[in-house]
């Protein structure tokens, strides 16, 4: 019995404090915080372009890396100078940059994403065209707009929608709205229209 005591009883006890302490545990773990690291890739919705048909092609999704969007964009000179603080000061990406519509304005094949540029609380300030190339993203044009929605036309156009104060609008709340048609023209994308509703 003397030594069923010293050799059995102590395992057992082992046994019994390790299941214990499992159920006590919350599963939490370490948590380490630091640098955002790159979520895993999510697609974005496409929009039809093109033929108005009931069968109209639609514009294949891509998931641009926003860490090389941001790299790119801070190593453009003619950013504007705004937008490089804020995605200078931006080490969480999704606080600074997020994706909007896939497109193919630049009637390529290829699929062009959106890119948003805000504030930490989700204030959009300019919009970013970018192409989704082998190398890697390639800024090909930017607008600096207030809380934008951007659409590709039927025709292939870029429709950007924004708001606008009217005279006697208070500070939060402008009640008017712009709506701006750009084209591809082969070498750089043209504004064709502007209407203010």
């Amino acid at each position: 019995m003397g030594l069923w005591r010293r050799t059995v009883l102590p395992a057992v006890a082992a046994v019994v404090a390790t299941i214990t302490l499992a159920a006590c545990g919350n599963g939490g773990g370490l948590r380490v915080e630091g640098p955002e690291s790159p979520p895993p890739a999510t697609p974005t919705p496409s929009v039809a372009f093109g033929s108005t048909s009931p069968h109209a092609q639609r514009t294949p999704v891509v998931a641009v890396d926003l860490y090389k969007v941001r790299a790119r964009l801070l190593a453009d000179r003619h950013l504007s100078s705004y937008s490089r603080t804020v995605l200078s000061n931006c080490t969480v990406i999704s606080r600074c940059l997020s994706r909007g519509k896939t497109v193919d304005v630049l009637h390529s094949g290829t699929p062009q994403q959106i890119v948003l540029i805000h504030t930490l609380e989700k204030f959009v300030f300019g919009i970013f065209l970018i192409a989704v190339e082998p190398t890697g993203p390639r800024p090909i044009w930017n607008l600096d707009v207030e809380q934008p929605t951007v659409n590709a036309s039927p025709q292939g156009d870029l429709v950007v929608e924004s708001k606008i104060f009217a005279i006697d609008d208070p500070v939060c709340c402008p009640s008017g709205r712009r709506v701006e048609v750009y084209r591809w023209n082969g070498r750089q994308m043209i504004k064709v229209s502007s209407t203010d509703q």
